[in-house]
């Protein structure tokens, strides 16, 4: 029997069908219905979708929709709808039904309790025994699916949803990670107060240079050669200049907090990475009072100060100073 595409989609339900008629067989079909719902047995649509029609069988969740509702359905009812869609438009036996929703050892009134699940069936699909859309009954044999099928995957969202969630600690701590560096947000007024520190550092720099100027040179020229000092005493006088209003313009930026800190910073960094490299070797000026050793560690810490400072307007403005 073919399906017909113009079947009804819903059809009232037969009372006389659905409910046990004696106490005694109410019983013993809630002890049946108990048995089958510890074994469950398996659907070799686990994990999938199946939609026939108006309806959809979520195998993963163990639910039968109409146009996306929901739809009340027990468990002994929904497993005979599963064994029917594994092999749809053939005849499942009324035996293989009965072996796979009752263990063998189970006492009840078989054909009454499946005669009722195929009815609870029928009434969630608003199908007929007479003139049948989806369960088509062959008499003395069994039952046919008889409405063609369309398969497909779970709702990865719905799959998603069903892992554990994650340790709150972690969760949290994953949620506080600076999106560039992968490093703790630190705060921004900590980030802000040493990167303004570094600057007031050059600024001192370069005015106890200027201020001791006479005897830079008076050094430079008992060291090295009459050109070699003219050229150190230059350099010291033009890139001290350049640098004055250079740490005041990000000292002020800091502190008034500029949001575009970050990008202007990223414009002007191969500029001042050349300048602080250059005065990375004024701790050796002060070699005669402080030593060569003490003089050479300074330098090496001030050949990294540069990238510190761009490691700190990161993280203060992490929507800027970064390379594109």
């Amino acid at each position: 029997m073919l399906w017909n595409k113009d079947c009804r989609a819903s059809l009232g339900p037969d009372p006389s069908k659905t409910r046990p008629h004696t106490a005694r067989s109410a019983a013993k079909f809630a002890n049946a219905k108990l048995r089958a719902a510890v074994s469950i047995p398996h659907s070799g649509f686990a994990g999938k979708k199946v939609r026939f029609g108006v309806f959809t069988a979520d195998f993963a969740a163990g639910e039968l929709r109409k146009n996306g509702v929901r739809i009340r359905l027990q468990e002994q009812p929904f497993q005979v709808l599963a064994f029917l869609l594994e092999r749809p438009g053939e005849v499942v036996t009324r035996e293989e039904l009965r072996q796979k929703l009752w263990p063998a050892d189970t006492f009840v009134d078989f054909d009454h309790s499946l005669n009722t699940a195929v009815n609870k069936l029928r009434e969630a699909l608003g199908d007929s025994a007479s003139s049948p859309c989806y369960v088509e009954t062959l008499a003395r044999r069994g039952y046919r699916f008889l409405a063609p099928l369309e398969r497909e995957e779970a709702n990865p969202a719905a799959v998603e949803s069903a892992k554990p969630a994650p340790v709150a600690g972690v969760a949290a701590a994953v949620a506080t990670l600076h999106r560039d560096l992968e490093v703790p947000l630190p705060n921004r007024g900590l980030v802000r107060g040493l990167f303004g520190l570094i600057q007031i550092m050059y600024l001192s720099f370069y005015l106890a240079a200027l201020f001791r100027l006479a005897e830079i040179d008076r050094l430079m020229s008992g060291l090295l050669p009459r050109g070699a000092a003219v050229a150190v005493f230059a350099a010291v006088l033009i890139t001290a200049g350049v640098g004055i209003p250079l740490r005041c313009y990000l000292l002020s930026a800091v502190a008034f907090d500029h949001q575009r800190l970050g990008e202007k910073f990223q414009c002007i960094f191969p500029g001042i990475l050349a300048l602080d490299q250059l005065w990375a070797v004024a701790p050796f000026l002060l070699a005669d009072k402080i030593g060569f050793g003490a003089a050479f560690a300074a330098a090496a810490a001030l050949l990294y100060v540069p990238f510190s400072e761009r490691t700190l307007v990161r993280m203060a403005y992490p929507f800027a100073g970064v390379a594109k």
